[in-house]
């Protein structure tokens, strides 16, 4: 028969019990590494609050941008543009939520989000396109359109209206009284 002493604890790890003395056991843990996300997850990256940088992003992964930045943004994946954010360049990405301010042309593959808090200076191409009330804007805008279809619609030629014919000054014939 086993006594208990209630100064005796239990190593969590091994399961054995311990005297009161015994110092507990030191577990190492590996070293932490930055390691592939799982399969189909994607990578962000983040310009944080108070960063302002000048460059260009290009790349696979998803973008926030919170900070200040002069530059191409160029991103196989969507691109959040937070509140207070200010960017100066020309953006593609397939889905861009824009809650801060651009100043550059916008050319999203599949959706634009225009935030109540943004404001756009530049021309807007995207698939879809969503507007909060509030968000301002000021260029071109083109959406609904599938990229071939685009395409095409640029290429049609305008068929010209014909003018009327012009008139001349030639008097007609006297006219001969009815007999």
């Amino acid at each position: 028969m086993a006594m208990w002493k209630e100064s005796m604890r239990i190593d969590p790890i091994t399961g054995e019990t311990q005297p009161p003395s015994a110092s507990p056991p030191v577990v190492e843990t590996p070293p932490r590494s930055y390691t592939q996300p799982a399969q189909g997850a994607r990578k962000e990256s983040v310009i944080g609050v108070g960063l302002t940088i000048e460059g260009k992003i290009e790349g696979e992964g998803d973008v926030r941008l919170a900070g200040s930045f002069k530059g191409d943004v160029r991103v196989k994946g969507n691109l959040i543009i937070d509140q207070g954010a200010h960017v100066s360049g020309e953006v593609s990405a397939e889905t861009v939520t824009l809650g801060g301010d651009v100043v550059g042309n916008i050319h999203a593959s599949n959706q634009v989000n225009l935030l109540e808090t943004c404001q756009l200076v530049g021309d807007l191409r995207a698939k879809q396109l969503t507007v909060a009330a509030g968000s301002r804007m000021r260029g071109k805008v083109e959406f609904g359109w599938e990229e071939g279809e685009l395409k095409e619609a640029r290429e049609v030629k305008r068929v010209e209206t014909k003018k009327p014919a012009e008139k001349s000054d030639a008097r007609p014939s006297e006219a001969r009284p009815f007999v």
